[in-house]
Formats: structure tokens, C-alpha cells, sequence
């Protein structure tokens, strides 16, 4: 954690010192550096995702429904990275749409999920 904060706050003195001369270059320095600190945590994503594949066969969990929510969340951090990286650059509009179409695609890939969670509450009232 003390090397991402610390290339963060280099980056962002980089970034303030430069922005005066070159704005477009700052801009770059800050997506440069916003996906070398998301390489940084791939290892640490892909062990997480390890781990719930674990617990998930332990359980007996049907592996469909975490594969989806695994996406899910993926889908959710890379429309916020997508949106953060829009709005440093000015782009408020543009990010707000890059947030729904995030929000309506975690919608679309819940709606099994919410489906059999439906069905199953519905098969246990009784008749």
C-alpha cells in the first residue's frame, strides 16, 4: 500500500508541476499512472477471485451464479475506473454515462440470479 500511495502522490506532483506547460501531458501521466497501480493489485484481485472459487465449491455453490457475480464486480470497478479517469479529464458528462451503462449491465447480468432468487422464495410459500 505504501508504494501505490506513494506513486500516487509523486504522480499528482508530477502531474500539478506539469499541468501549467503541458495540461494534455499531465492528463497522460495520470491515466499512466492510474493502470500501473491497477497492475499493481492484479495479483491481489486474482487471488480474491481464487479464494471465492474456493469457498464456493466447498459450499457447493453452483459456480455459474459466482462466475456472475464476479463479473459483476468487475464490471463495477471498471465502469468507476473508466469514470474517474473521465472526469479527471473534464468529462463529467460523459463519465455519469459510462456510470449507467456500469449500473444497467450489473442489472442485465443480475436478472438470472434474481430469477431463481424469485423462484426459490415463491417454491417454498405454501400453496
Amino acid at each position: 500500500m505504501i508504494q501505490i500511495v506513494g506513486l500516487g502522490l509523486v504522480a499528482t506532483f508530477l502531474a500539478l508541476i506539469v499541468k501549467e506547460q503541458k495540461p494534455s501531458f499531465a492528463f497522460l501521466l495520470i491515466v499512466f499512472v492510474g493502470c500501473v497501480i491497477f497492475l499493481f493489485l492484479i495479483d491481489q484481485v486474482y487471488e480474491i477471485i481464487r479464494m471465492v472459487e474456493r469457498l464456493s465449491v466447498n459450499a457447493h455453490v453452483n459456480m455459474i451464479y459466482v462466475e456472475t457475480i464476479l463479473k459483476i464486480i468487475g464490471i463495477a470497478y471498471i465502469a468507476e475506473f473508466g469514470a474517474q479517469i473521465t472526469k479527471d479529464a473534464g468529462q463529467g458528462a460523459i463519465a455519469s454515462k459510462i456510470e449507467l451503462g456500469g449500473k444497467i449491465l450489473i442489472l442485465a447480468m443480475a436478472i438470472p440470479i434474481l430469477t431463481v432468487i424469485i423462484e426459490t422464495i415463491i417454491s417454498m410459500l405454501p400453496t
